[in-house]
């Protein structure tokens, strides 16, 4: 202090316009994989999610928070789901902003747009899990999904892992030239296929919002590595229960995993229990071997965590400040 008076605080605010000049796909690979590891090890916390229908504009309204001590960052996310924001106003349905604080005085420090930042965090999470639990050899790249959130998944997952091809399935084929488009991006053929020629992919991402399963156990073969990164809400589902009872089934939080996650329904009927459902991070801190061998069936329950969310925020607030893009407001 000088003269007795309080040091001034200041707040960095990084709206949504920023963020595709500021994160990148690695920037956000590297931020969830650490996370991960930190919650493995009893570092870094997610509190209990709020998730609340308005009873206005149909939508829904929650906040995913956390601490990570072995990163010191503090903070949530507050946002949702506004059903008719698309038709109406023009805007994406779904919308959040990121908090952070610091974890030493509690005081706010920054204010990141969330909306960018979620889809990009959550292709991250999928592809750690290809790094850490795919075969090596793997080459086909099969695609559940073609929706907006498919072709972030797409473009992380090819960056992550050298793949010849891309195949993929969704409920609506006309969607699918969109994949097709990514895939000639990144220069892999694209092939369209039914469900049961996914046999064909090494690793197989799902991201739909089905609360049905498309995907069928006797669609996958010995050795692939699935992601299901839909599955977030009770009754959802994408994948049949029976998968998992064949698969080594890995998450990102446990306790997510068994009740809102694609693992909710093979707890509920008896065909795994939560015992058996080990926290990917245990696999990058090396307390656990991840995959056995070449046959076994990996399967990654992506149901999205707070610590997500303020990891990537965290990174992307200090490139800003370091590039002197963000707002700085004196508080």
């Amino acid at each position: 202090m000088d003269g007795g008076k309080t040091p001034a605080h200041e707040l960095a605010i990084v709206p949504e316009g920023m963020i595709a000049d500021l994160l990148t796909r690695q920037a956000s690979f590297d931020a969830v994989e650490k996370v991960f590891a930190a919650m493995a090890s009893g570092d870094a916390v997610n509190f209990p999610v709020v998730r609340e229908a308005l009873g206005h504009e149909d939508a829904l309204y929650g906040f995913k928070g956390g601490f990570d001590a072995a990163g010191g960052v503090l903070g949530l996310k507050a946002g949702g789901y506004w059903p008719h924001n698309l038709e109406r106003r023009g805007l994406i349905n779904h919308q959040s902003t990121v908090f952070l604080f610091d974890p030493d005085s509690g005081r706010v420090k920054a204010m990141v747009g969330g909306n960018l930042l979620t889809a990009l965090r959550t292709a991250a999470a999928s592809s750690v899990s290809i790094k850490h639990l795919a075969r090596k050899d793997a080459k086909v790249l099969g695609m559940v999904g073609a929706g907006h959130q498919a072709k972030f998944q797409l473009r992380a997952a090819l960056e992550t892992h050298a793949f010849d091809e891309v195949i993929g399935w969704n409920y609506h084929p006309e969607m699918l030239p969109g994949l097709a488009a990514v895939a000639e991006e990144m220069g892999l053929p694209f092939r369209a296929v039914d469900l049961p020629g996914l046999r064909a992919a090494d690793v197989i991402i799902t991201i739909t919002s089905s609360f049905a399963p498309s995907l069928l156990a006797d669609h996958v073969s010995p050795g692939t590595h699935l992601a299901c990164m839909g599955t977030d809400t009770k009754g959802k589902q994408e994948v049949e229960a029976a998968l998992l009872a064949r698969a080594s089934v890995f998450c990102d939080e446990v306790a997510q995993s068994v009740t809102i996650g694609e693992a909710q329904h093979a707890v509920a009927s008896g065909l795994i229990d939560a015992d058996s459902v080990t926290p990917i991070g245990a696999v990058i801190n090396g307390t656990h071997k991840g995959r056995q061998s070449a046959d076994e069936i990996t399967l990654f329950d992506g149901t999205g965590v707070g610590l997500q969310d303020l990891a990537v925020a965290d990174a992307i607030v200090t490139t800003a400040l370091a590039r002197g893009m963000a707002t700085v407001v004196p508080i």
